[in-house]
């Protein structure tokens, strides 16, 4: 038996229970992980409120690091005490401990913690993909990174930083200007202002920009879509504003013949090769020093619920873990 967080129906914070849950053996292919830290993400109000479906009863939470508890049948690359990490495939990681699938976990390099690794390993593994596989972000270019002081914002503005892009960040609040200037940002606009992006324009001169890496949704779709330069790439990865509203593709014909992709992390490591790489190269960046992680709330597992509040509020700032 153990501490877990679990929810009966859909909604609000409220919905989320702190039980005693009867976490079974680990079955064939999988591996029970004993958690030390686990990663709070949007993603997890997501299926709190059914925005993306889950069936009920449920866990909540797809990120965290520890050890190896636990093997299933035919599991041979990792043994028992593994410092281990994983980001997706295994819903349920707001406890205890989790049984993971071992293709969806990856090793820890001695020199990540495992409070690094649970706050990290989902933004991170994000920001790769958005910044060296959707767009290859390219020294001398000038980006839009919105909510550039949130988890992922702060990881991959350092990041596009350091592979030498201008980056232009957006936040809500001027309280974060500070913030997201200190993590990589040349220039940093309100996205609440009416017209923020015709100041996209003027930064760069009338040109726009090759990509805009948003994970607002609704309310900064469109305007998105006028700041970018022919051909450019809408990256639209995440709803925090609410879904985009469904549009007429010939607005991309009229702004430039651009492209619009909704992808998911699942869809960038699907094997477990593509996986550990992705990984390996945000551990890379990590320990030359050139992103720094912030850590900035740290909530007990019975008070996921506060987690929550504060993540939907918008009052955190970089990351956000639970402690079991």
């Amino acid at each position: 038996m153990i501490k877990a967080i679990r929810f009966e129906k859909t909604g609000g914070s409220d919905v989320l229970q702190y039980v005693d849950y009867d976490l079974p053996p680990p079955p064939a292919g999988q591996v029970q992980v004993k958690h030390t830290a686990i990663g709070v993400n949007f993603i997890d109000t997501y299926h709190r409120t059914g925005l993306y479906v889950l069936p009920l009863p449920s866990g909540v939470g797809s990120e965290a690091a520890g050890t190896v508890a636990a093997l299933g049948e035919g599991v041979t690359q990792f043994k028992i005490g593994d410092r281990v990490g994983y980001s997706s495939g295994a819903i349920g990681s707001y406890a205890e401990a989790n049984n993971v699938p071992a293709t969806k976990l990856v090793k820890l390099p001695d020199g990540i913690s495992d409070e690094i690794a649970a706050a990290i390993l989902l933004k991170g593994m994000t920001a790769q993909y958005l910044l060296r596989q959707i767009h290859s972000v390219k020294a001398g270019e000038t980006i839009v990174f919105h909510a550039a002081a949130g988890g992922v914002g702060q990881i991959g503005c350092q990041w596009a930083k350091h592979l030498g892009a201008t980056v232009i960040g957006t936040t809500t609040s001027p309280d974060k200007v500070a913030l997201a200037k200190a993590n990589g940002c040349a220039h940093v606009l309100n996205s609440h202002d009416v017209g923020w992006e015709k100041k996209v324009r003027e930064i760069t001169g009338g040109k726009g920009v090759p990509v805009v890496y948003d994970s607002i949704g609704k309310d900064t779709f469109l305007a998105g879509l006028g700041c970018l330069s022919p051909r450019g790439i809408m990256v639209t990865y995440g709803n925090a504003s609410g879904p985009v509203d469904p549009f007429a593709p010939g607005i991309l014909a009229a702004k430039g013949s651009l492209f619009v992709t909704r992808p998911t992390l699942a869809h960038y490591t699907s094997t477990h090769a593509e996986l550990q790489a992705v990984a390996d190269d945000l551990f890379a960046v990590i320990a030359s020093g050139a992103v720094k992680v912030a850590i900035n709330q740290r909530f007990a597992l019975k008070d996921a619920a506060q987690a929550h509040d504060a993540l939907t509020s918008k009052k955190t700032t970089g990351a956000t873990i639970l402690i079991p």
